[in-house]
């Protein structure tokens, strides 16, 4: 269950850190900076509650993600160079979050957590 916490965390991370950089300074829709930089708030919500192993915050996280995983497929498909490979990092990376949150979400379950192994 670490493990899954851990990629979550790191998945996520990478993930703000990813559309900052794409946005602000790797390929923004306007030079000097675009304002889908304000994407990445709503990402800092779940941020802490990933960070301490909240089984809450790993049940309801994965569902913002979809919205990242949207974005980042309309991207690569229609953005070209530079831009078009971020949307896919941005693919892989609510990929990744989306299966480790749901997974530390089913194998934290008070339920399973309290049977004899």
């Amino acid at each position: 269950m670490k493990v899954l916490q851990i990629v979550a965390s790191v998945s996520l991370i990478a993930l703000i850190f990813l559309c900052l950089a794409w946005e602000l300074w790797l390929a923004p829709l306007r030079p000097g900076g675009s304002g889908l930089v304000w994407k990445v708030l709503p990402l800092l919500l779940p941020l802490m509650g990933i960070l301490k192993g909240r089984r809450y915050t790993y049940q309801w996280a994965p569902m913002l993600m979809l919205v990242y995983f949207t974005e980042g497929a309309v991207r690569a498909w229609s953005d070209h160079g530079l831009s078009a490979w971020l949307a896919g990092g941005e693919v892989v990376l609510s990929v990744v979050f989306f299966f480790a949150a749901i997974y530390y979400a089913k194998f934290s379950a008070p339920s399973r957590l309290a049977q004899p192994r």
